[in-house]
């Protein structure tokens, strides 16, 4: 069977993680997949326990990390053609910024026969200067030569990665939408809110409000502190706010709710009566959803953001900025309010309207579940990138001729099962 050697940054909560473990395990019995990943950064949740939950064993090289450190990077350059060397992939498919880059190149010089990047975001706004995004998106546009296809997760980041940053031509990116187990999400609800509740001492007339993800600026959590503020001061509902992950911007989020006379406990605190709690990073993300009532979302910048996926899986209606590929994972007033980055009032306005109205809470919430149940599911994931790997191979190699007889026989039962509507056989 053809092998495919995926390469993925580090092992840490987020949808980009999820979205590798689940192309890893999930491929076979078409593809043999081997995962390689680096080290992650102090400050980040460690999500090995997610990989082991799913018998996945990844190869480490420390090297990988985030940050841009050219001996170590280097080196990894090195040990990832040393992977290819022994593991002798088909396929080499990249994930995030600095795998992109390294495992790219290896793959390029190594020459393996098909290399693939997917973008679960980018860093060409929000992130850093323009001198310095400059480089990067230089770099970017490099690499996509050197690369056999690209993968954006929505219609909007291809575009945006196409002609907004002229990354490559329109016609070398195809679209795999993101893809998840989402029946934890729909399971147990009433029992998994009922433990959330008791947990922080939520009342059954308490309306609790959510936001997940790193703590870091580019989530914007400025604007949810904001919204929330200006809730407290026109609702005569009791409010709750929960700020769910940890990151470099937890110091100032704190200030950031002091300055605006909102009381907040950290995880661990004997106090929860405050009007914020800090969480901290949580595993259980479906206890998280089923105990909320709202989902938000205010980034600057995001890809596919699986927050809200996994949100409108859970039936939680959510108020997110209009940015990147949100507007993708979302049916715009029907399971979710979207509101422009120039637009607080707006925000503030919609975030109100859930928090008042408990009927547009729950119509919303069920078309949720009904919109990300057909769209974002595990099978449909797999049955994609199965047919776009193998695509791709036949583009670059005659099958029939060069290859082993099994391979091809892979590939005409596939072919076969699609043809006759069978596809997540």
């Amino acid at each position: 069977m053809p092998k495919v050697l995926q390469i993925h940054n580090r092992l840490i909560v987020g949808g980009p993680l999820l979205y590798v473990l689940n192309l890893t395990k999930f491929l076979e019995p078409d593809f043999e997949t081997l995962l390689v990943v680096g080290e992650k950064e102090y400050h980040e949740q460690d999500a090995g326990f997610i990989a082991e939950k799913m018998g996945i064993q990844p190869l480490l090289i420390p090297e990988m990390g985030r940050s841009l450190h050219p001996v170590k990077d280097y080196k990894a350059y090195h040990k990832i053609t040393e992977v290819i060397k022994r593991f002798k992939p088909d396929i080499v498919h990249t994930h995030a910024a600095k795998p992109g880059a390294v495992g790219r190149l290896a793959a390029y010089h190594m020459k393996v026969p098909v290399v693939l990047h997917t973008y679960h975001g980018h860093v060409f706004h929000s992130y850093f200067g323009k001198a310095k995004t400059q480089v990067f998106l230089n770099i970017e546009r490099y690499l996509a030569r050197k690369s056999t296809a690209l993968v954006a997760i929505s219609p909007e980041q291809k575009m945006e990665l196409a002609h907004q940053y002229r990354v490559a031509k329109e016609s070398k990116f195809h679209v795999v939408p993101l893809g998840f187990e989402l029946e934890q999400f729909m399971e147990n609800q009433e029992e998994k809110r009922k433990a959330f509740r008791t947990e922080f001492g939520l009342g059954d007339d308490e309306i609790a409000i959510g936001i997940t993800g790193r703590l870091v600026p580019v989530k914007n959590h400025d604007l949810f502190l904001e919204a929330l503020a200006f809730v407290l001061k026109n609702t005569t509902k009791k409010v709750r706010a929960f700020i769910v992950g940890d990151g470099v911007s937890s110091a100032h989020i704190q200030a950031k709710a002091t300055a605006l006379n909102i009381s907040y406990s950290l995880s661990g605190d004997a106090r929860q009566d405050r009007s914020i709690i800090f969480t901290s990073w949580r595993s259980d993300m479906d206890v998280i959803n089923a105990g909320l009532d709202i989902v938000c979302l205010t980034s600057f910048n995001e890809g596919t953001p699986v927050s809200l996926i996994e949100a409108q899986a859970a039936g939680r209606p959510i108020i997110a900025t209009n940015v990147g590929g949100v507007k993708d994972t979302v049916i715009e007033k029907e399971t979710a309010f979207l509101a422009n980055l120039a637009d607080k009032q707006g925000f503030f306005s919609q975030l109100l309207s859930l928090v008042e109205d408990n009927m547009l809470r729950k119509c919303m919430g069920e078309a949720g579940v009904r919109f990300v149940t057909g769209r974002f599911g595990v099978k449909r994931l797999a049955s994609d990138f199965r047919a776009l790997y193998y695509s791709l191979l036949e583009g670059k190699i005659q099958l029939d001729r060069d290859m082993p007889p099994a391979f091809s026989q892979k590939r005409q039962e596939f072919s076969l099962r699609q043809q006759s509507g069978s596809r997540f056989l």
